[in-house]
C-alpha cells in the first residue's frame, strides 16, 4: 500500500522560504518518479515540479529558479525547497508518485497514481 504524507507547508511573508517534505511508505522513492502540485481555490491542479528515477528534474516556468525538487532515497522522502516565494505561490501543495521502468518524469497531473493529502502554504 503506498502512502504519501506532506509536510511542511504554512504561512510565511513574501520573498520567504519554506521547505515542503513528502514522505513515502509501501513502496521506495527510488521505483518512481515523483512531483510536486499545487491547488489555489477555484483553480486546476498544476505540475510544479518533477524528478524522475534518474534525478531528472523538470519544473514549471512560474517556479524556475525559485524552487528545487530533491529527493533522498535513504529516507524514501521527497523535498521542495521553496526560496522566494510570492503571494501567488499560496496554494495546497501536493506530492504525487508513480511507477516507472523509465528515467524521466512529467508534470502532468494525468500521469500520476498516488497523491498524497496535501500541506497549505499561505504567502502574504
Amino acid at each position: 500500500h503506498v502512502q504519501l504524507v506532506e509536510s511542511g507547508g504554512g504561512s510565511v511573508q513574501a520573498g520567504g522560504s519554506l521547505r515542503l517534505s513528502c514522505a513515502a511508505s509501501g513502496y521506495t522513492v527510488s521505483a518512481y518518479y515523483m512531483g510536486w502540485f499545487r491547488q489555489a481555490p477555484g483553480k486546476e491542479r498544476e505540475g510544479v515540479a518533477c524528478v524522475g528515477r534518474d534525478g531528472s528534474t523538470r519544473y514549471a516556468d512560474s517556479v524556475k529558479g525559485r524552487f528545487t525538487i530533491s529527493k533522498d532515497i535513504a529516507k524514501n522522502t521527497l523535498y521542495l525547497q521553496m526560496n522566494s516565494l510570492k503571494p501567488e505561490d499560496t496554494a495546497m501543495y501536493y506530492c504525487a508518485a508513480r511507477r516507472t521502468l523509465t528515467w524521466g518524469c512529467s508534470t502532468s497531473v494525468g500521469k500520476y497514481n498516488y497523491w498524497g493529502q496535501g500541506t497549505q502554504v499561505t504567502v502574504s
